[in-house]
């Protein structure tokens, strides 16, 4: 993508085709020619956990970036009343969305065990140790993780204990 300036401010944007009509197959060479620069792209931010808005075209020395908002979501639910409605409504945080992920992951991992746990409590037939072991250390984790999800209260503190299970989707 390409920006046409003029007085140090983005006059068009587009590819070459489009601020170029009349020519065919514009190159490089000739759009900085014609005085359009490429456009870098700004910072975006994890659009899992930010709402990420376009903001503007700044040209600084040479470069024409495009810059965005990016603005953190909500780590806790909100409930809210819509206006003309009586009912109110809540949205999940993320905090809420990530422990149900975390516990949902973990529920997967116990599933191949479990019917280990109906044999005991159908047939009195005990568990094996490695097993017993096994499903107490995933419910450990996720225990943990529940624990430090609910205790983050900024953006940055919550990255930190959600960077790594971000594989969790």
């Amino acid at each position: 993508m390409y920006a046409l300036i003029e007085n140090n401010a983005v006059t068009q944007v587009g590819e070459l085709s489009i601020l170029f009509p009349n020519t065919s197959n514009p190159t490089h060479a000739f759009a900085i020619e014609q005085g359009a620069l490429e456009v870098v792209e700004g910072e975006q931010k994890d659009q899992r956990f930010y709402w990420v808005t376009f903001d503007s075209y700044q040209v600084s020395n040479g470069v024409v970036t495009r810059t965005y908002v990016n603005t953190p979501k909500a780590l806790e639910d909100v409930t809210e009343t819509p206006e003309g409605q009586t009912e109110p409504v809540t949205t999940k945080g993320l905090k809420s969305q990530w422990i149900a992920q975390v516990k949902a992951s973990a529920n997967s991992q116990l599933a191949s065990t479990d019917w280990y746990v109906w044999r005991k409590f159908e047939r009195m037939v005990d568990i094996p140790a490695e097993v017993v072991a096994e499903r107490a250390q995933i419910i450990a984790d996720c225990t943990a993780k529940e624990a430090a999800i609910t205790a983050a209260t900024t953006m940055d503190e919550f990255l930190a204990v959600v960077a790594p299970i971000t594989t969790l989707e």
